[in-house]
């Protein structure tokens, strides 16, 4: 469904509930009976775990799953599947600036690609009351599941860098057009990997690509939510740098103190500890963290109650319960 972003950005800053939106899809894949590699799998699968969450509880936007191999596959990395597993990469396939010089960029058909951009299509004609977020990586994330980026590497050759940096995103940006031509909302970006440097080399190793990802896209219809999970807070203005509507924090980093450093009009969206709350604690525990959370950011009407990262697979429901739970208690009594 066709949602103003902009507009809808601008109601959740403006009404005194606070929103929530965790990243999350593996539970509902747990509600339909099917493994995650059915979902990573398969669109129809992925779509349906999607749309049940949406059906159990009220997000203010759905999301789909934060797969971080989807890209390297389609660029022709080895990724190991396990049936109850989130995939991952296994090695690297480039081991050189000669092999970065011949890579070349796929095309949307490649790998489990048109698999995530038939789940998006099929979730953004069935849920209709709420934006339906797309997901993929970021470049400088990309780039290192296909060659490793360490400071070594892009000090000693920053030409090589460069080039696959390029590379990694023009297929993002010919992905995220693709995912917006599905009737997506927005699109909730990955890099995790640049939150391991300075807020310097995160802007212009990563930084500066993903900005022109987010002018190639993002529009009053099409929104870019950053999300650095590696972040401890000293790259954040690397990552508001980039012009995306959504920041979204992970849980190493002070959610008050990096939402300083976000612009009042965008969201700051986060932080709860995904394994440590969500999949680890009691219900009790998890109320408590998310009424602490709440609290803490009371000052900060643009903030958006969220998990650090994606809910990993046999998160209880109970706790899923308890997280909206204390946002219930908390929103009736504003």
């Amino acid at each position: 469904m066709k949602i103003n972003m902009t507009e809808w950005a601008k109601a959740v800053i403006d009404s005194k509930k606070v929103m929530a939106v965790p990243i999350m899809t593996h539970p509902g894949i747990e509600m339909i009976g099917r493994r995650v590699i059915d979902a990573v799998s398969d669109g129809e699968v992925h779509f349906n775990a999607v749309r049940a969450l949406a059906g159990r509880y009220d997000t203010a936007a759905a999301t789909v799953i934060m797969d971080l191999t989807v890209e390297a596959e389609a660029f022709g990395a080895d990724i190991a599947f396990e049936p109850d597993e989130v995939p991952a990469v296994r090695g690297h396939m480039l081991n050189s600036a000669d092999d970065i010089a011949r890579l070349q960029v796929p095309s949307l058909s490649a790998g489990r690609v048109p698999a995530y951009l038939k789940a998006n299509l099929l979730a953004a004609r069935a849920i209709t009351d709420r934006p339906v977020l797309a997901g993929c990586i970021g470049p400088f994330s990309l780039a290192g599941r296909l060659y490793d980026m360490s400071e070594i590497m892009i000090y000693q050759n920053p030409e090589a860098a460069a080039m696959l940096l390029d590379k990694c995103t023009d297929f993002i940006l010919k992905y995220c057009i693709a995912l917006k031509k599905t009737g997506a909302n927005g699109v909730v970006m990955a890099e995790p990997a640049a939150g391991l440097m300075s807020d310097d080399d995160c802007m212009r190793f990563s930084s500066v690509y993903v900005r022109r990802i987010v002018e190639a896209v993002q529009d009053d219809y099409f929104t870019v939510v950053l999300h650095n999970c590696g972040n401890t807070g000293q790259c954040t203005n690397a990552m508001t740098a980039t012009g995306a509507a959504a920041y979204h924090f992970g849980n190493k980093c002070d959610m008050e103190q990096v939402s300083r450093q976000v612009p009042p009009t965008a969201l700051t969206m986060g932080n709860l500890d995904p394994v440590s709350l969500f999949k680890s604690a009691t219900p009790d525990e998890m109320r408590r963290a998310t009424t602490d959370l709440l609290r803490k950011m009371s000052n900060y009407p643009n903030f958006v109650i969220s998990s650090g990262c994606d809910t990993p697979p046999h998160t209880p429901f109970a706790n899923i319960d308890a997280f909206f739970e204390a946002v219930g208690e908390w929103n009736s009594k504003l």
